[in-house]
């Protein structure tokens, strides 16, 4: 079992023939080890230094856990995570999950739940991803509809048209801020051959 591309791990463990453990296991699964942390706190500051594509780290660390740290990566470097650790409890879980950890594998690991688990942190970590950018997208949207709203010429409650003196003023300041290749597409012909000459 190898992996399909060759990622670059963190890793992060306390227990130095542990540590040496997953290093062995991770090469033989055809990964690279990016660095090695020995606590939450140097974690942090490795995946900001080192930027790999997924960490694996221990959830039970001197000065930072594993659980306090993948909440700092998830915020300020967002980075997927696989929690190792020697118990696995509904609890636990639970608050791996709600740290942004993307996998949980209870120690000591075989290979191939290793390598799932990886993998299925990168997965889920890729559809976060795009969910985000999906919303991104949706409130964009949203506000767009809600500027267009206000400036329709009729009243959408009884259909009258708006009596608005600034009613242009206020159109034309919202067109201008969309790009032309934008709104060319909804220009008249006459607009449409004047914007082509003007650029």
């Amino acid at each position: 079992m190898k992996a399909i591309e060759k990622k670059k791990v963190l890793v992060v463990e306390d227990d130095h023939l542990v540590s040496e453990m997953i290093k062995g296991m991770l090469e033989e699964l055809d990964y690279e080890v990016a660095g090695e942390a020995e606590d939450g706190h140097e974690a942090v500051g490795m995946v900001k230094k080192l930027q790999p594509d997924v960490v694996l780290m221990d959830i039970k660390m001197p000065k930072m856990s594993g659980i306090e740290a993948a909440i700092l990566i998830q915020k300020h470097f967002p980075t997927p995570v696989v929690i190792l650790s020697a118990y696995e409890t509904e609890d636990l879980v639970k608050e791996a999950s709600e740290a942004g950890v993307g996998a949980y594998v209870v120690k000591p690991p075989r290979p191939g739940e290793l390598f799932r688990a990886i993998e299925i942190a990168c997965s889920r970590f890729e559809d976060m991803v795009a969910l985000s950018d999906i919303r991104i997208k949706y409130d964009k949207a949203m506000k767009t509809i809600e500027s267009l709203s206000k400036l329709l010429p009729v009243c959408p409650g009884c259909g009258e048209e708006k009596q608005d003196e600034d009613y242009a003023k206020k159109l034309n300041m919202y067109l201008s801020g969309i790009p032309v290749e934008e709104i060319s597409r909804y220009l008249c012909s006459r607009c449409c051959s004047r914007t082509d000459t003007e650029s």
